[in-house]
């Protein structure tokens, strides 16, 4: 995730930053430059096309879908920021209930071990999380504490650990049955989580939607040079890419942000949440 100061209008206006879509479509916009200036050639000085003819009524056509092509990229956006914020108040419910869980242990007065391995335990079912969400393996170096098959679901072995450690405490009457209700509560939430996550990641926008909306944009830039070049002449080549970079930047601002677990520029900090939690969990049973 980029951390900027949204004051800096300069910066934002003349920096070309790693994530700008620009990037992504400066191929595109160069091949629909070439292709308005051939179509505006072409018009003026072979076809001799004039404002009677019929291909005027292009610019009828672009006014008509303009509203409707902007009404589609609205919903889309709004569709995409809402799983982008979904995922951010689970991130931030997950630091709230590893915060709440490592604050119960310490006030149970427990022994080195136990504390040594709840300082582990808690944090690493962030850790997992996050690989999980990437689509990876990787738990860890120093996973001594936790057994991990890592042909299975790690973060449901990370949270079945954490159970079963606290079912031992009652067994051993460490703990009462009241205390394993209220223990047993919070790691109950971290699967909620994990699902609540796994939800936005394994659920994209439908296919047929996204597909339609690409199309759409892409028809509906590739025939202005048709309609436009009658008033702005020449000036299509500059203005066309320009209308192509506004209305596919907002799709794929919408594509990146629909899942936001990944390492892309707009994704959520979820190494830096990972991270604070283990820093705070660690301080809250030093």
């Amino acid at each position: 995730m980029i951390n900027y100061n949204p004051k800096e209008w300069v910066d934002f206006i003349f920096h070309v930053h790693k994530g700008d879509t620009i990037r992504k479509l400066w191929p595109l916009m160069l091949s629909v430059s070439i292709f308005s200036g051939g179509i505006a050639y072409l018009e003026l000085n072979h076809l001799m096309l004039t404002e009677t003819a019929y291909i005027k009524n292009v610019g009828m056509m672009h006014s008509l879908l303009g509203f409707v092509i902007s009404m589609l990229l609205v919903f889309r956006t709004n569709t995409s920021y809402d799983r982008w914020w979904d995922g951010r108040k689970l991130l931030g419910g997950l630091t709230n209930v590893s915060r709440n869980l490592a604050i119960k242990i310490k006030a149970l007065d427990l022994g080195k071990e136990e504390i040594e391995f709840f300082k582990y335990a808690i944090p690493k079912y962030a850790f997992a999380l996050k690989e999980h969400l990437r689509e990876k393996q990787y738990f860890g170096k120093d996973s001594f504490l936790i057994e991990i098959d890592g042909g299975k679901h790690i973060p449901n072995q990370v949270a079945s650990s954490l159970v079963n450690r606290i079912y031992a405490l009652q067994k051993n009457n460490t703990i009462s049955q009241e205390q394993l209700i209220i223990l047993s509560t919070d790691v109950g939430q971290f699967t909620d989580i994990c699902g609540g996550c796994e939800r936005i990641k394994n659920t994209p926008i439908p296919y047929s939607y996204s597909a339609f909306i690409k199309k759409f944009i892409f028809i509906y830039v590739i025939t202005l040079p048709f309609g436009w070049v009658f008033s702005l002449g020449y000036f299509v080549i500059p203005i066309v890419p320009f209308i192509l970079y506004v209305l596919a930047s907002l799709e794929l601002i919408a594509e990146e942000i629909e899942n936001p677990f990944g390492k892309d520029a707009n994704d959520l900090p979820v190494d830096e949440i990972c991270n604070n939690i283990e820093k705070h969990v660690g301080e809250i049973l030093t």
